[in-house]
């Protein structure tokens, strides 16, 4: 038997699938991994990237920030899910899968059709006063350094900056869903970001599946693990 047709049988016999994935879920949409060799992290900046998307850096120089955010962060607005996209909102639809606990920013799990969505490191749809708390959306916000509320405040994206805590109701959500889950993909993610990858402790259901161009500390737990491209993957699996 084919890792393709055990990974259909698993998924057929699954009733409460979680998915836990990473950058490399939306890098066919367009968006690079900052890891990648022509990432974020590999490029040359007056200051590098973790200070210039940390809340010190928010705090102190907004200007900079937002210069920094729109032009690199924000170009996922014009994004479009791909087909992993499209095959995890398909089978949360058939009532397989429970959620997907995702460490993207850019919504497109939303965009494809996905209403269980666990957003570890928050949205760039969600902004919000620093000042006031108001609610601002995204289309409010963009090309502006910095955006600011009708009382003053300057007004923050919805995203978990460098040097902040994970959102605790998000996260709780995550780690219950994990607990249920009888099956967990991990897809497009090098488990090297926490404490998002410690959440995978919590699971104790049946099958672990592993879909990654390169190798992850949790490969060799894995009941099936592909180093491959996600899309190539699901592209050969039936719903």
């Amino acid at each position: 038997m084919s890792e393709i047709q055990k990974l259909q049988e698993m998924i057929d016999e699954s009733k409460k699938i979680v998915f836990f994935g990473g950058a490399g879920v939306s890098t066919a949409s367009g968006i690079p991994d900052f890891r990648d060799v022509d990432g974020l992290y590999n490029q040359h900046y007056r200051y590098p990237p973790e200070y210039m998307l940390s809340l010190k850096c928010f705090d102190t120089m907004p200007k900079e920030f937002f210069k920094f955010y729109n032009k690199k962060i924000l170009t996922c607005l014009t994004a479009k899910p791909n087909y992993t996209h499209q095959f995890l909102a398909k089978l949360e639809e058939k009532g397989k899968l429970l959620s997907i606990i995702t460490q993207n920013i850019d919504n497109l799990h939303q965009k494809a059709g996905s209403k269980k969505v666990r957003e570890l490191h928050g949205s760039v749809m969600r902004n919000y006063c620093s000042k006031c708390n108001r609610f601002y959306d995204v289309e409010y916000t963009a090309n502006k350094y910095p955006p600011y509320c009708h009382c003053g405040g300057i007004i923050k994206p919805g995203i978990i900056l460098y040097g902040e805590p994970l959102d605790y109701e998000t996260s709780i959500t995550a780690i219950n869903d994990l607990v249920d889950a009888d099956m967990l993909i991990i897809g497009g993610t090098s488990l090297t970001v926490y404490p998002a990858a410690s959440f995978l402790d919590y699971f104790r259901g049946r099958y672990l599946v592993i879909i990654n161009k390169q190798q992850t500390d949790k490969d060799n737990i894995a009941d099936l693990c592909f180093h491959d491209d996600i899309n190539e993957v699901f592209k050969r699996i039936k719903i």
